[in-house]
Protein backbone atom coordinates (compact mmCIF):
# COMPACT_ATOMS: atom_id res chain seq x y z
CA UNK A 1 0.00 0.00 0.00
CA UNK A 2 1.16 3.67 -1.30
CA UNK A 3 1.93 5.53 1.65
CA UNK A 4 -0.32 8.09 0.24
CA UNK A 5 -3.27 5.52 0.64
CA UNK A 6 -1.97 4.54 4.01
CA UNK A 7 -2.36 8.39 5.26
CA UNK A 8 -5.77 8.51 3.61
CA UNK A 9 -6.82 5.36 5.68
CA UNK A 10 -5.60 7.02 9.15
CA UNK A 11 -7.29 10.25 8.31
CA UNK A 12 -10.49 8.20 7.74
CA UNK A 13 -10.16 6.34 11.37
CA UNK A 14 -9.46 9.82 12.91
CA UNK A 15 -12.25 11.52 11.93
CA UNK A 16 -14.66 8.91 12.32
CA UNK A 17 -13.39 9.08 15.85
CA UNK A 18 -14.14 12.68 15.77
CA UNK A 19 -18.02 11.74 14.87
CA UNK A 20 -18.32 9.49 17.04
CA UNK A 21 -17.53 11.14 19.98
CA UNK A 22 -19.47 14.23 18.85
CA UNK A 23 -21.98 12.40 18.52
CA UNK A 24 -22.12 10.56 22.06
CA UNK A 25 -21.48 14.42 22.95
CA UNK A 26 -24.82 15.70 21.46
CA UNK A 27 -26.94 13.21 22.98
CA UNK A 28 -25.80 14.51 26.49
CA UNK A 29 -25.96 18.23 25.62
CA UNK A 30 -29.14 17.57 24.15
CA UNK A 31 -30.59 17.00 27.46
CA UNK A 32 -28.28 19.68 29.50
CA UNK A 33 -30.47 22.39 31.21
CA UNK A 34 -29.83 25.70 30.69
CA UNK A 35 -27.70 27.01 33.53
CA UNK A 36 -25.14 24.09 32.74
CA UNK A 37 -24.24 25.33 29.38
CA UNK A 38 -24.70 29.18 30.24
CA UNK A 39 -21.91 27.93 33.22
CA UNK A 40 -19.76 26.97 30.38
CA UNK A 41 -19.64 29.52 28.27
CA UNK A 42 -19.02 31.95 31.22
CA UNK A 43 -16.15 29.69 31.84
CA UNK A 44 -15.04 29.98 28.65
CA UNK A 45 -15.16 33.54 28.05
CA UNK A 46 -13.45 34.30 31.36
CA UNK A 47 -10.32 31.73 30.25
CA UNK A 48 -10.19 33.35 26.91
CA UNK A 49 -9.31 36.80 28.85
CA UNK A 50 -7.27 34.68 31.10
CA UNK A 51 -5.62 33.21 27.67
CA UNK A 52 -4.56 36.21 25.88
CA UNK A 53 -0.90 36.21 26.01
CA UNK A 54 -1.20 32.39 25.14
CA UNK A 55 -3.31 32.76 22.13
CA UNK A 56 -1.76 36.07 20.86
CA UNK A 57 1.33 34.02 20.56
CA UNK A 58 -0.14 31.21 18.65
CA UNK A 59 -1.71 34.06 16.42
CA UNK A 60 2.04 35.53 16.12
CA UNK A 61 3.07 32.51 14.46
CA UNK A 62 -0.05 32.14 12.23
CA UNK A 63 0.48 35.47 11.02
CA UNK A 64 3.99 35.14 10.30
CA UNK A 65 3.71 31.57 8.30
CA UNK A 66 0.82 33.90 6.54
CA UNK A 67 3.48 36.85 5.59
CA UNK A 68 5.85 34.52 4.75
CA UNK A 69 3.55 32.69 2.18
CA UNK A 70 2.92 36.00 0.71
CA UNK A 71 -0.85 36.86 1.20
CA UNK A 72 -3.19 39.77 0.62
CA UNK A 73 -3.63 42.28 3.24
CA UNK A 74 -7.34 41.44 3.58
CA UNK A 75 -6.53 38.28 4.39
CA UNK A 76 -3.44 39.18 7.18
CA UNK A 77 -6.79 41.62 8.85
CA UNK A 78 -9.27 38.14 8.69
CA UNK A 79 -6.40 36.41 9.98
CA UNK A 80 -5.25 38.82 12.86
CA UNK A 81 -6.43 38.72 16.36
CA UNK A 82 -5.70 41.61 18.96
CA UNK A 83 -6.60 42.17 22.81
CA UNK A 84 -9.61 43.88 21.25
CA UNK A 85 -10.87 40.96 19.31
CA UNK A 86 -9.94 38.46 22.08
CA UNK A 87 -12.22 41.03 24.41
CA UNK A 88 -15.09 40.94 21.73
CA UNK A 89 -14.81 37.20 21.74
CA UNK A 90 -15.57 36.61 25.45
CA UNK A 91 -18.35 39.34 25.35
CA UNK A 92 -20.25 37.45 22.52
CA UNK A 93 -19.69 33.95 24.94
CA UNK A 94 -21.64 36.10 27.43
CA UNK A 95 -23.69 37.62 25.17
CA UNK A 96 -24.79 33.96 23.75
CA UNK A 97 -24.86 33.04 27.43
CA UNK A 98 -27.47 35.67 28.32
CA UNK A 99 -29.96 34.42 24.82
CA UNK A 100 -33.06 32.64 25.60
CA UNK A 101 -32.27 28.70 25.60
CA UNK A 102 -34.20 27.97 22.22
CA UNK A 103 -34.08 23.92 23.18
CA UNK A 104 -37.67 22.52 24.30
CA UNK A 105 -39.44 26.24 23.68
CA UNK A 106 -43.01 25.42 22.43
CA UNK A 107 -43.52 27.38 19.09
CA UNK A 108 -47.05 25.85 18.43
CA UNK A 109 -50.18 23.96 20.31
CA UNK A 110 -53.21 23.16 19.61
CA UNK A 111 -55.89 20.58 20.07
CA UNK A 112 -57.37 18.38 17.71
CA UNK A 113 -61.27 17.61 17.75
CA UNK A 114 -60.28 13.99 18.30
CA UNK A 115 -58.69 14.99 21.88
CA UNK A 116 -55.12 14.99 20.85
CA UNK A 117 -52.83 17.62 22.17
CA UNK A 118 -49.83 18.65 19.50
CA UNK A 119 -46.84 20.61 20.05
CA UNK A 120 -44.27 22.20 17.81
CA UNK A 121 -40.99 22.23 19.79
CA UNK A 122 -37.78 23.07 18.75
CA UNK A 123 -34.78 20.96 19.19
CA UNK A 124 -31.65 20.58 18.82
CA UNK A 125 -30.22 19.98 15.14
CA UNK A 126 -27.52 17.52 16.85
CA UNK A 127 -23.89 17.50 15.59
CA UNK A 128 -22.75 20.68 13.23
CA UNK A 129 -19.69 20.48 11.30
CA UNK A 130 -18.24 24.16 11.08
CA UNK A 131 -15.51 24.61 7.96
CA UNK A 132 -13.91 28.18 8.12
CA UNK A 133 -11.16 29.99 6.38
CA UNK A 134 -8.89 32.47 8.40
CA UNK A 135 -11.21 33.61 11.14
CA UNK A 136 -9.72 32.16 14.60
CA UNK A 137 -12.91 34.31 16.12
CA UNK A 138 -14.97 31.65 14.38
CA UNK A 139 -14.25 29.12 16.94
CA UNK A 140 -15.52 30.77 19.32
CA UNK A 141 -18.44 31.73 17.86
CA UNK A 142 -19.33 28.83 16.58
CA UNK A 143 -18.92 26.71 19.20
CA UNK A 144 -20.72 29.07 21.56
CA UNK A 145 -23.84 29.41 19.42
CA UNK A 146 -23.62 25.27 19.26
CA UNK A 147 -23.22 24.35 22.84
CA UNK A 148 -26.38 27.12 23.46
CA UNK A 149 -28.66 25.25 21.30
CA UNK A 150 -27.49 21.88 22.74
CA UNK A 151 -25.67 21.04 19.79
CA UNK A 152 -22.05 19.40 19.32
CA UNK A 153 -19.54 21.18 17.17
CA UNK A 154 -16.81 19.79 14.77
CA UNK A 155 -14.83 22.89 13.75
CA UNK A 156 -12.56 22.54 11.08
CA UNK A 157 -10.56 26.51 10.55
CA UNK A 158 -8.27 27.09 8.41
CA UNK A 159 -5.01 25.74 8.07
CA UNK A 160 -3.59 29.19 8.48
CA UNK A 161 -5.33 29.85 11.76
CA UNK A 162 -4.73 26.59 13.51
CA UNK A 163 -2.89 27.72 16.11
CA UNK A 164 -5.08 30.42 17.09
CA UNK A 165 -7.97 28.32 16.59
CA UNK A 166 -6.45 25.62 18.77
CA UNK A 167 -6.02 28.25 21.58
CA UNK A 168 -9.53 29.22 21.20
CA UNK A 169 -10.98 25.76 21.54
CA UNK A 170 -8.98 25.54 24.63
CA UNK A 171 -10.43 27.70 26.24
CA UNK A 172 -14.01 26.49 25.46
CA UNK A 173 -13.22 23.10 26.40
CA UNK A 174 -11.98 24.08 29.70
CA UNK A 175 -15.54 25.84 30.05
CA UNK A 176 -17.46 22.54 29.49
CA UNK A 177 -15.16 21.37 31.63
CA UNK A 178 -16.23 23.29 34.44
CA UNK A 179 -19.69 22.88 34.23
CA UNK A 180 -19.97 19.29 33.81
CA UNK A 181 -20.18 18.63 29.99
CA UNK A 182 -18.14 16.57 27.73
CA UNK A 183 -15.65 17.98 26.55
CA UNK A 184 -16.57 16.23 22.45
CA UNK A 185 -19.24 18.96 22.58
CA UNK A 186 -17.09 21.73 20.33
CA UNK A 187 -14.09 19.54 18.77
CA UNK A 188 -11.41 21.40 16.74
CA UNK A 189 -10.34 18.74 13.73
CA UNK A 190 -6.70 17.73 15.07
CA UNK A 191 -5.02 17.71 11.70
CA UNK A 192 -4.42 20.17 8.86
CA UNK A 193 -4.22 17.88 6.33
CA UNK A 194 -7.15 18.57 4.01
CA UNK A 195 -7.97 15.14 3.47
CA UNK A 196 -10.36 15.80 6.48
CA UNK A 197 -12.19 18.35 4.59
CA UNK A 198 -13.75 15.23 2.16
CA UNK A 199 -14.59 13.12 5.59
CA UNK A 200 -16.38 16.02 6.58
CA UNK A 201 -18.38 16.19 3.45
CA UNK A 202 -18.89 12.61 3.66
CA UNK A 203 -20.71 12.91 6.85
CA UNK A 204 -18.37 10.94 8.82
CA UNK A 205 -19.93 7.65 8.99
CA UNK A 206 -23.80 9.34 9.43
CA UNK A 207 -22.48 11.22 12.44
CA UNK A 208 -22.39 14.62 11.11
CA UNK A 209 -26.08 16.08 10.63
CA UNK A 210 -25.75 19.72 8.68
CA UNK A 211 -22.02 21.77 7.59
CA UNK A 212 -21.64 25.32 7.84
CA UNK A 213 -19.03 26.27 5.48
CA UNK A 214 -17.39 30.20 6.05
CA UNK A 215 -15.10 31.01 3.60
CA UNK A 216 -13.67 31.99 0.17
CA UNK A 217 -16.28 31.20 -2.99
CA UNK A 218 -13.99 27.84 -3.53
CA UNK A 219 -14.62 26.89 -0.53
CA UNK A 220 -18.27 27.34 -0.60
CA UNK A 221 -18.92 25.85 -3.75
CA UNK A 222 -16.71 22.82 -3.15
CA UNK A 223 -18.81 22.01 -0.14
CA UNK A 224 -21.94 22.73 -1.76
CA UNK A 225 -21.25 20.39 -4.63
CA UNK A 226 -19.76 17.52 -2.30
CA UNK A 227 -21.54 17.65 0.93
CA UNK A 228 -23.83 14.63 1.60
CA UNK A 229 -25.28 16.09 4.91
CA UNK A 230 -27.65 19.48 4.53
CA UNK A 231 -25.37 23.15 3.75
CA UNK A 232 -26.10 26.31 5.28
CA UNK A 233 -23.89 28.33 2.75
CA UNK A 234 -23.68 31.61 0.69
CA UNK A 235 -20.82 31.82 -2.18
CA UNK A 236 -19.79 35.10 -1.71
CA UNK A 237 -21.62 38.61 -0.81
CA UNK A 238 -21.66 40.62 -3.76
CA UNK A 239 -23.57 43.67 -1.86
CA UNK A 240 -25.10 46.74 -3.41
CA UNK A 241 -25.41 50.44 -1.69
CA UNK A 242 -28.18 51.92 -3.97
CA UNK A 243 -28.00 55.88 -3.40
CA UNK A 244 -31.62 56.76 -4.67
CA UNK A 245 -33.87 59.71 -5.55
CA UNK A 246 -34.52 61.48 -2.10
CA UNK A 247 -31.33 60.55 -0.55
CA UNK A 248 -29.51 62.88 2.12
CA UNK A 249 -25.96 63.42 1.02
CA UNK A 250 -24.69 63.85 4.08
CA UNK A 251 -26.03 60.03 5.07
CA UNK A 252 -25.17 58.96 1.67
CA UNK A 253 -21.39 59.38 2.47
CA UNK A 254 -21.29 58.12 5.75
CA UNK A 255 -23.30 54.95 4.83
CA UNK A 256 -21.07 54.29 1.21
CA UNK A 257 -17.97 54.96 3.07
CA UNK A 258 -18.39 52.52 6.02
CA UNK A 259 -20.24 49.74 4.11
CA UNK A 260 -16.73 49.77 1.73
CA UNK A 261 -14.17 50.69 3.97
CA UNK A 262 -14.98 49.71 7.25
CA UNK A 263 -14.10 46.01 6.69
CA UNK A 264 -13.04 45.39 3.21
CA UNK A 265 -12.54 41.88 3.84
CA UNK A 266 -15.62 40.77 5.58
CA UNK A 267 -18.40 39.62 3.57
CA UNK A 268 -21.10 42.39 4.51
CA UNK A 269 -18.69 44.80 2.81
CA UNK A 270 -20.27 46.52 -0.49
CA UNK A 271 -19.05 45.94 -3.37
CA UNK A 272 -21.30 47.56 -5.79
CA UNK A 273 -22.82 51.77 -5.57
CA UNK A 274 -25.05 52.36 -7.47
CA UNK A 275 -26.23 55.96 -7.99
CA UNK A 276 -29.74 57.02 -9.52
CA UNK A 277 -29.69 59.50 -12.32
CA UNK A 278 -31.99 61.43 -10.20
CA UNK A 279 -29.08 62.30 -7.59
CA UNK A 280 -25.84 62.05 -9.88
CA UNK A 281 -25.53 65.50 -10.07
CA UNK A 282 -25.34 66.29 -6.47
CA UNK A 283 -24.15 62.64 -5.05
CA UNK A 284 -21.78 61.29 -7.45
CA UNK A 285 -19.02 63.57 -7.22
CA UNK A 286 -18.58 63.53 -4.08
CA UNK A 287 -19.08 59.50 -3.37
CA UNK A 288 -16.53 58.74 -5.52
CA UNK A 289 -14.29 61.20 -4.25
CA UNK A 290 -14.49 59.75 -0.49
CA UNK A 291 -14.25 56.54 -1.60
CA UNK A 292 -11.11 57.17 -3.52
CA UNK A 293 -9.60 59.62 -0.91
CA UNK A 294 -9.90 57.17 1.90
CA UNK A 295 -7.56 54.76 -0.41
CA UNK A 296 -10.45 52.50 -2.27
CA UNK A 297 -9.89 51.86 -6.02
CA UNK A 298 -12.72 52.75 -7.97
CA UNK A 299 -13.87 51.31 -10.92
CA UNK A 300 -16.85 53.07 -12.92
CA UNK A 301 -19.15 53.35 -15.80
CA UNK A 302 -18.53 56.72 -18.13
CA UNK A 303 -20.46 58.61 -15.68
CA UNK A 304 -18.26 57.54 -12.96
CA UNK A 305 -15.17 58.05 -14.95
CA UNK A 306 -16.10 61.51 -15.91
CA UNK A 307 -16.43 62.78 -12.47
CA UNK A 308 -12.88 62.33 -11.56
CA UNK A 309 -10.04 61.04 -13.32
CA UNK A 310 -8.89 58.42 -10.92
CA UNK A 311 -11.72 55.80 -11.34
CA UNK A 312 -10.59 52.97 -14.07
CA UNK A 313 -13.03 51.24 -16.55
CA UNK A 314 -15.02 48.74 -14.80
CA UNK A 315 -15.67 45.39 -16.50
CA UNK A 316 -18.15 43.37 -17.20
CA UNK A 317 -16.91 40.80 -14.36
CA UNK A 318 -16.41 43.56 -11.91
CA UNK A 319 -20.29 44.38 -11.68
CA UNK A 320 -20.49 40.58 -10.47
CA UNK A 321 -17.10 40.61 -8.16
CA UNK A 322 -16.80 40.17 -4.55
CA UNK A 323 -13.58 41.92 -3.74
CA UNK A 324 -13.03 41.84 -0.35
CA UNK A 325 -10.77 44.60 -0.75
CA UNK A 326 -10.69 48.13 -0.87
CA UNK A 327 -12.00 48.24 -4.33
CA UNK A 328 -15.66 49.24 -5.64
CA UNK A 329 -17.60 49.02 -9.29
CA UNK A 330 -19.66 52.19 -9.32
CA UNK A 331 -22.71 52.86 -12.09
CA UNK A 332 -25.37 55.38 -12.77
CA UNK A 333 -28.73 54.04 -12.91
CA UNK A 334 -31.91 55.29 -14.16
CA UNK A 335 -34.55 54.98 -11.06
CA UNK A 336 -35.47 52.33 -9.50
CA UNK A 337 -36.03 49.34 -11.68
CA UNK A 338 -32.73 49.76 -13.66
CA UNK A 339 -31.46 49.39 -9.69
CA UNK A 340 -33.72 46.64 -9.05
CA UNK A 341 -32.50 45.11 -12.48
CA UNK A 342 -28.65 45.20 -11.65
CA UNK A 343 -29.25 43.67 -8.40
CA UNK A 344 -31.31 40.58 -9.91
CA UNK A 345 -28.93 40.03 -12.41
CA UNK A 346 -25.06 40.35 -10.53
CA UNK A 347 -26.03 40.11 -7.05
CA UNK A 348 -25.53 37.16 -4.60
CA UNK A 349 -28.67 37.60 -2.41
CA UNK A 350 -26.58 38.51 0.53
CA UNK A 351 -27.08 41.93 1.84
CA UNK A 352 -28.18 45.20 -0.31
CA UNK A 353 -29.21 48.64 1.21
CA UNK A 354 -30.67 51.57 -0.33
CA UNK A 355 -30.35 55.27 1.01
CA UNK A 356 -33.47 58.05 0.59
CA UNK A 357 -35.43 59.77 2.26
CA UNK A 358 -38.81 58.40 0.16
CA UNK A 359 -40.71 55.97 2.40
CA UNK A 360 -42.15 54.97 -0.85
CA UNK A 361 -38.98 53.87 -2.73
CA UNK A 362 -37.62 52.39 0.46
CA UNK A 363 -40.86 49.95 0.69
CA UNK A 364 -40.49 49.07 -2.70
CA UNK A 365 -36.95 48.22 -2.32
CA UNK A 366 -37.44 46.16 1.19
CA UNK A 367 -40.47 44.35 -0.53
CA UNK A 368 -38.81 43.68 -4.29
CA UNK A 369 -35.15 42.83 -3.50
CA UNK A 370 -34.17 39.13 -2.60
CA UNK A 371 -31.89 39.05 -0.62
CA UNK A 372 -31.13 37.56 3.14
CA UNK A 373 -30.72 41.44 4.45
CA UNK A 374 -32.18 44.33 3.08
CA UNK A 375 -31.34 47.49 4.60
CA UNK A 376 -32.98 51.32 4.57
CA UNK A 377 -30.64 54.23 5.52
CA UNK A 378 -28.00 51.69 7.00
CA UNK A 379 -24.50 50.40 6.34
CA UNK A 380 -24.57 46.62 4.84
CA UNK A 381 -21.41 46.44 7.44
CA UNK A 382 -24.53 45.25 9.81
CA UNK A 383 -24.40 41.93 8.36
CA UNK A 384 -23.70 40.20 11.14
CA UNK A 385 -25.42 38.06 14.02
CA UNK A 386 -23.59 40.00 16.68
CA UNK A 387 -25.52 43.17 15.55
CA UNK A 388 -29.27 41.76 15.41
CA UNK A 389 -28.57 40.53 18.66
CA UNK A 390 -27.59 37.07 18.55
CA UNK A 391 -24.55 37.33 20.47
CA UNK A 392 -22.87 35.86 17.32
CA UNK A 393 -23.30 34.00 14.24
CA UNK A 394 -22.22 30.80 12.56
CA UNK A 395 -22.51 32.33 9.40
CA UNK A 396 -24.76 33.81 6.85
CA UNK A 397 -27.50 31.52 5.18
CA UNK A 398 -28.78 32.63 1.62
CA UNK A 399 -30.53 29.65 0.84
CA UNK A 400 -34.36 29.11 1.06
CA UNK A 401 -34.45 25.95 3.32
CA UNK A 402 -34.94 26.46 6.99
CA UNK A 403 -32.38 29.42 7.91
CA UNK A 404 -31.63 32.67 5.93
CA UNK A 405 -29.40 35.29 7.15
CA UNK A 406 -27.61 35.50 10.29
CA UNK A 407 -27.49 32.01 11.68
CA UNK A 408 -27.32 32.22 15.25
CA UNK A 409 -29.09 29.52 18.24
CA UNK A 410 -32.71 29.48 16.76
CA UNK A 411 -31.61 28.84 13.37
CA UNK A 412 -29.44 25.88 14.61
CA UNK A 413 -32.45 24.49 15.91
CA UNK A 414 -34.84 22.18 14.53
CA UNK A 415 -38.76 21.17 15.96
CA UNK A 416 -40.21 17.80 16.53
CA UNK A 417 -44.06 17.76 16.98
CA UNK A 418 -45.34 16.15 20.16
CA UNK A 419 -48.47 14.13 20.31
CA UNK A 420 -50.68 13.38 23.51
CA UNK A 421 -53.67 11.69 23.56
CA UNK A 422 -55.89 9.37 26.28
CA UNK A 423 -56.18 6.30 24.09
CA UNK A 424 -57.28 7.62 20.89
CA UNK A 425 -56.88 5.56 17.68
CA UNK A 426 -57.92 6.33 13.95
CA UNK A 427 -60.64 5.00 12.51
Amino acid sequence: MSAAAERLIEIDTLMLEVGRRARAASKALALAPRPAKDAALAAAARRLIESEADILAANAADLAAARASGVAASFIDRLTLTPARISGMAEGLETVAGLADPVGEVTAAWTRPNGLAIERVRTPLGVVGVIYESRPNVTADAGALCLKAGNAAILRGGTDSFRSSAAIQAALAFGLREAGLPEDAIQLVPTRDRAAVGEMLAGLGSNLDVIVPRGGKGLVARVQAEARVPVFAHLDGNNHVYVAAGADLDMARAIVLNAKMRRTGVCGAAETLLVDRAVAATHLAPLVADLLDAGCAVRGDAEARAVDPRVTAATEGDWGTEFLDAIIAVRVVDGMDEALDHIDAYGSRHTDAIVTTDENLAERFLAEVDSAIVLHNASTQFADGGEFGFGAEIGIATGRLHARGPVGVEQLTIFNYRVRGTGQTRP
